[in-house]
């Protein structure tokens, strides 16, 4: 099959697919869940090719239906359409970041580009958005509830932004650059992947590692021997600039050498260079943004978002850098005076931020990271504290599910029950890092809730949490424990999803505005009834002293110029790479100096404060999904400060305050306006000024 084909030559050469394939058929466990005991490497392409064939062959019938388009006939087709498509390709890629293998990885770069053509096949055939554009045009005039309405205006706005408009010379240019983009894409992520694996630091001496604690050197250990490595230590590296080690590691010089084993990731020659990818990536963004109309791929991007504009997201960059940057270079300052109080005797670096900023947190507020550790085991801050707060939030209750398959033995699955018992979807648990997994933490979706289709979600949360050695305790830092209360909050928007059409399913909003209810969800993690309910100690099951907890609360705005600082860094080298045109992205060998100059005219090159993610490992905007749109932490973080606002003005941890955000806002998925989902639940435009306190930036909107 030629995957760019036009739409109404590809019904007689659609694949049969085996009845044997376990993506042939629709599931038949509960709830739908892909039966990954039965899923093996070489069941994905002939699915793949079956499904695009048959996807292609329903659209195509849908455009050359003779009968003048309705929104049964053209709409609601489209929605049920490509159901085994869906089937192999929420799999397939879900694994692809969370348990891939060189099989996998083979088959996605080849994937990448027969997809893109498979998509622009759809979306930039001129007979199905005709029929679209028809129905866009008298919308309302239909007799339409309003989520058919939003259907009919999101598809159409996605013909539109796909090129359909386009004349056919310039469609044909639009097929080859996002074959292109597609490819380079999934290069770019694999590359990174080995590149981060390859990165890792060995340390042949146990004494080197001074100042970790215990269950940390037996990670490290193990991590080594399953490289083969037995008798040495493996620290690997986590997707961001800072290394968790940093904190603890008392020789400076394995530090450094850390830090510099980080920074350097796709930086130099060779196998894991990232420099021609990413140059590559970006110019054929822009001439792809330009090919549309638009002068720069932010510009594309944003219209699509709740920002709007890339104006509006550099006026809320600007606000926010200066004062966050005078925060940073204030902590620094006490930082250098906890170092020459030691007589250290050298000047703070990006590698001994970490560390001075723990012994000046410990000085400050009498307590540090680790006395924290031994309250968050990681079960029962699931079970006893996540699913707790949804609990007494929400009403739904979990059930742990054993008899379930899983595509790895550490992934725990959860069946999930509305407050009246009837079942909601179930929600997987992949906390534990490894090799075949990408870094960071997300939420995805394996079943999609759709009331047309008749389907619960499924949804899963992926975490990177080094696993200890068989028996050790899986001991949580603060930071892993806000994470996991995070990408809950994602869950939740898929769990509560209540639509008709898949297209408007739970996550399916703006980007900018996805990252909101997850931010929300953090809040839980250090309300006072909640985190008594969870932070108990593994071996007695005490609870933490009142007076840690007291601690950890008022340290909470501690080191917030930092966390600010390497934010912004990386979210303005993200506009930086995409509010430009092709002639302005740089060679390969120019993109370091790139990303320093964007940095120092940006106003954030502060070296001991290195961006959050450099450019060669910056997965968020070079792997695809974040391109353009990094800035949408912050940017939603307005959203949720003024939420947490809300919540604390109306009582908190009410079943009350569940109901309204669940109802008014996380059920509806892109049903609604996102802003409009917004200003139903909060009752007023969004105020930027809590945000501006928690970040300790009050001095913001005087700068």
């Amino acid at each position: 099959m030629l995957v760019g084909a036009p739409l109404q030559d590809v019904a007689a050469d659609e694949a049969a697919l085996p009845a044997g394939n376990p993506f042939a058929t629709p599931s038949t466990l509960p709830y739908r869940l892909p039966p990954f005991d039965r899923i093996g490497n070489d069941d994905y392409a002939p699915a793949f090719a079956a499904g695009m064939a048959q996807q292609r062959a329903e659209m195509a019938a849908i455009a050359g239906n003779p009968a003048p388009a309705t929104f049964d006939n053209t709409l609601v087709a489209m929605e049920r359409s490509g159901r085994l498509l869906d089937r192999v390709g929420l799999v397939f890629f879900n694994l692809a970041s969370s348990d891939t293998n060189p099989a996998i990885q083979k088959l996605e770069e080849q994937l990448a580009p027969q997809l893109a053509a498979h998509r622009d096949a759809i979306l930039l055939d001129p007979k199905l958005f005709a029929r679209v554009d028809a129905l866009y045009r008298q919308r309302d005039k239909l007799g339409l509830n309003a989520e058919q309405v939003r259907l009919i205006e999101r598809q159409h706005i996605s013909f539109v932004r796909a090129g359909a408009r386009l004349a056919p010379e310039r469609k044909n240019r639009l097929r080859k650059l996002n074959a292109r983009i597609a490819g380079l894409e999934t290069q770019y992520e694999q590359r990174l992947l080995a590149a981060s694996n390859a990165g890792a630091l060995v340390v042949d001496d146990r004494a080197q590692l001074a100042g970790m604690d215990a269950g940390a050197i037996a990670a490290a250990a193990e991590a080594a021997k399953a490289r083969g490595l037995s008798g040495k230590y493996v620290i690997a590296l986590q997707n961001t600039s800072g290394q968790p080690a940093l904190t603890d590691l008392t020789r400076r010089d394995l530090r450094q050498r850390l830090l510099a084993a980080s920074l350097r990731r796709g930086w130099q020659a060779g196998a894991t260079d990232e420099r021609g990818l990413i140059t590559r990536i970006a110019r054929l963004r822009a001439e792809r943004a330009r090919l549309l109309g638009y002068p720069s791929h932010a510009a594309y991007a944003l219209e699509d978002a709740t920002a709007r504009t890339p104006a509006a997201v550099n006026a809320m960059l600007a606000q926010l850098a200066p004062p966050a940057v005078a925060n940073a270079r204030r902590e620094a300052a006490d930082l250098q005076r906890a170092i020459d109080a030691e007589g250290g005797g050298f000047k703070l670096a990006a590698a001994d931020w970490a560390h001075y900023a723990e012994k000046v947190r410990t000085q400050r507020y009498a307590f540090d990271e680790s006395q924290m550790r031994p309250y968050f085991e990681m079960r029962h801050v699931l079970e006893d504290g996540v699913f707790y707060a949804a609990t007494r939030l929400y009403g739904i209750t979990f059930k742990r599910r054993t008899d379930l398959p899983v595509y790895h033995p550490d992934v725990q699955v959860y069946e999930v029950f509305d407050a009246a018992g009837s079942p909601l979807g179930l929600f997987m648990a992949d906390y534990y890092a490894r090799p075949s997994k990408r870094g960071g933490a997300w939420m995805n979706n394996y079943v999609d809730q759709s009331h047309l289709l008749g389907t619960r979600p499924v949804v899963v949360n992926n975490l990177n949490v080094p696993k200890p050695p068989a028996g050790q305790p899986t001991l949580l830092s603060f930071d892993e424990v806000n994470t996991a209360f995070h990408e809950f909050g994602h869950a939740l928007h898929g769990l509560f999803s209540d639509v008709t059409y898949p297209l408007l399913s739970g996550t399916n909003v703006p980007r900018d505005f996805v990252e909101y209810p997850s931010q929300v969800n953090e809040m839980w993690a250090t309300w006072p009834e909640v985190l008594a309910h969870y932070a108990r100690h593994y071996q007695t099951g005490a609870p933490m002293p009142q007076a840690l907890v007291d601690k950890v609360l008022a340290a909470q705005k501690f080191n917030q110029g930092y966390a600010t600082t390497e934010y912004l860094a990386a979210a303005l080298l993200d506009q930086a790479w995409h509010q430009i045109g092709p002639a302005q992205v740089p060679q390969a060998a120019q993109a370091e100096a790139f990303e320093h100059a964007a940095l120092q005219r940006a106003g954030v090159a502060f070296d001991p404060v290195p961006p959050r993610y450099r450019s060669t490992y910056f997965a968020h905007i070079f792997g695809g999904g974040y391109a353009a749109g990094y800035y949408s932490y912050i940017w939603s973080e307005v959203l949720d400060a003024d939420s947490v606002d809300w919540f604390r003005r109306h009582g908190g941890l009410r079943r009350e305050n569940g109901d309204a955000f669940r109802n008014k806002l996380l059920s509806k998925g892109g049903s609604v306006d996102a802003m409009t989902l917004f200003r139903d639940f909060y009752g007023a435009a969004p105020d930027i000024k809590p945000l501006l306190e928690r970040r300790g930036l009050g001095a913001a909107s005087d700068t």
